[in-house]
This record gives structure tokens, C-alpha cells and sequence, in this order.
């Protein structure tokens, strides 16, 4: 049977993560994700083990309830703090695509590798085809893989908050190329009393088979708001609508994963899991069991969470 008419499926049991060896705050980006924070009096080495820590102490959780994870490290030949988030820059797709998307921040463009496709190639991964997006750059055109884009695949829509970090004619064009409906919006939070745009979508919503998390509040514009609605009903998700405290708690940044037995996981960060209400819980916990694990260096320094560092593997095996 042709790749190309495969039946898509939302999740996968198998993840994409890389291990920080040089984990800071990363000056580039702190210009407009408002969620990093300075951690004054405290040494890099400590920051870096910390995180090392974090990261490690997940990636025991992931494997403990039967997801693969893939741990690539990064290397300490690039400048690569953020190198933790792939999620941005590579997405992999079940008829054997690869995307590889443009950058904003000039240090984070150091994180693509071939050789992280080499290990899944050595781990049996079938890959038939690179979509590379990333000469966009050198217009100053971004668009930051599963961070900017959430992929309904069964439903082949896409969802984009617009954003210095995510160009709609740039997801214009993606869609196209995967065959996707696409959803434009604007989500915006409060910073220092003004509106500013959201700098990546996974911040403020996720989307699983059965249900959407997503801070509906984001979308100031009505039309917007209601198309978004729209679309997540069609496809039968049930709507849990989360706070603009509980985005700054990374309640947004979660991923629907796979693990044993075919058993359907909702992952996010303790922060994430502990801003969430109890009905909120209880609502999630009908469709899914919850995993969460502490992130909280990597949250403030990085200004990214639980989904950030899973880049999705639905690639096709030998």
C-alpha cells in the first residue's frame, strides 16, 4: 500500500528529545517570549545540571508508561541553548516527510542537524522526503515547526497564532504543501499592561484525539474566536478552556502521547498539572490519564515546556 494513503493518526508512542549540555536562557528569544525569566545569583553550571536533571527525571517518566523516547545529546560545538525544544525546528510526518522550519532567533537556526535523521534512520525511521522552509530566514520570514503550527493530522486542519515567530503566508504554504485546512488567529496575552502576541501556539493550546486545551480568552478578535470554536467542534473535540494565569503556568504546553497497550497519555509539566482546577482535571482524566513531572528551571529559563521538548515521530518503519 502506498505511503501516501495511510490512515493519520493524532498521536504516537515515540518522541524526539534532546539533551541539554549548555542549557541558559537565551538572550535572542527573550525579545518576545515574555515567559523567560533571569535567574540572578545562580550559576550557569548549576542552571545546566538542574535542567540536565529535569530533563532526565522526564524522560525516566515518559519510558516508565511505555512511550519511546529518542534521546539524541546536543553538542558543545554550537552555541545551542534552547538546542532542549525541537519541536521547533523539525517536524516528521507518516508518509515519511520531513519539515524543517526557519528560525527567528539566529543561535537557535545552530539546533538542525543532519545527524539526528541519521539516528532515526538507524533506529528503523523510513524517511522519503525533506520539505526545507528554512531559506525564509534570509527574508526575516519564520515559521517554528509544532510550536507555531498545531496539527489536527486526523482532520487535516492546522491551527496558527500569528506571531513574530509564525508568518501566515509562510503557513499558507505549508498547509499546501502537507495538505492541510488551514486556522489563522491572533492569541495575545498582557504584558506590562499591553497586548502582545503569543510567540508560539503550543503555549496556549493543545490539541488531543478527543478534546482541545485552549486559552479562548487569548483571542481578543470575535471573528477569530469563533472560527476556532468552529473547527474544534466539528472534529468532535471537546473544548477545555484554560486562564491567561494558567498559559503562564504552561497549562497550554501539552502533548497526547502514546505509551503501552496503546494507552493515551496527557503530558505536561507539575506547574502545568498544578494550575489546573479540579474540574478541569477531572475532565482531561475522562478522556486520558495525566503525566507530569517538574520543569521548573526549564520553564524559567527557557520559556518552554512539557511539549516543547518532544518532537513528535510519526515516520513510517521499515
Amino acid at each position: 500500500m502506498s505511503l501516501l494513503v495511510m490512515t493519520m493518526k493524532q498521536t504516537t508512542d515515540t518522541i524526539l528529545m534532546i539533551r541539554p549540555v549548555d542549557f541558559r536562557m537565551n538572550e535572542q528569544t527573550a525579545v518576545n517570549n515574555y515567559y523567560q525569566k533571569v535567574m540572578d545569583n545562580v550559576l550557569p553550571e548549576t542552571v545546566n545540571a538542574s535542567a540536565q536533571k529535569e530533563f532526565d527525571d522526564y524522560v525516566n517518566k515518559l519510558r516508565t508508561h511505555g512511550i519511546h523516547v529518542v534521546v539524541v545529546p546536543d553538542t558543545k560545538e554550537t552555541d545551542t541553548p534552547d538546542s532542549i525544544f525541537p519541536n521547533n525546528w523539525i517536524s516528521f510526518h507518516e508518509n515519511g516527510t520531513v519539515g524543517l522550519y526557519p528560525m527567528f532567533a539566529e543561535n537557535r537556526r545552530l539546533e538542525r542537524r543532519d545527524d539526528i535523521l541519521d539516528t532515526l534512520e538507524q533506529e528503523g525511521f523510513i524517511i522519503e522526503n525533506i520539505i526545507d522552509y528554512t531559506s525564509a530566514e534570509e527574508e526575516g520570514i519564520f515559521l517554528e515547526g509544532t510550536g507555531s503550527i498545531l496539527l489536527d493530522r486526523e482532520n487535516e486542519i492546522a491551527y496558527c497564532a500569528l506571531s513574530p515567530r509564525a508568518d501566515e503566508e509562510l503557513f499558507i504554504e505549508f498547509c499546501e504543501d502537507f495538505e492541510y485546512t488551514p486556522v489563522v488567529f491572533t492569541a495575545n496575552q498582557t504584558v506590562e499592561g499591553k497586548r502582545k502576541a503569543i510567540y508560539h501556539t503550543n503555549v496556549m493550546m493543545c490539541l488531543a484525539e478527543s478534546f482541545a486545551v485552549i486559552c479562548l480568552s487569548s483571542i481578543d478578535d470575535k471573528k477569530e474566536k469563533k472560527n476556532v470554536i468552529k473547527h474544534l467542534k466539528e472534529s468532535g473535540k471537546e473544548i477545555i478552556d484554560i486562564s491567561e494565569d494558567q498559559v503562564n503556568n504552561f497549562a497550554g504546553n501539552m502533548l497526547q502521547v502514546r505509551g503501552s497497550n496503546d494507552q493515551l497519555y496527557l503530558v505536561m509539566s507539575q506547574a502545568a498539572c498544578d494550575s489546573l482546577t479540579n474540574k478541569q482535571v477531572k475532565t482531561i482524566e475522562e478522556h486520558c490519564p495525566i503525566i507530569s513531572s517538574s520543569l521548573d528551571i526549564i520553564e524559567a529559563c527557557g520559556g518552554g515546556s512539557a511539549r516543547c521538548m518532544m518532537a513528535e515521530v510519526f515516520l513510517p518503519k521499515a
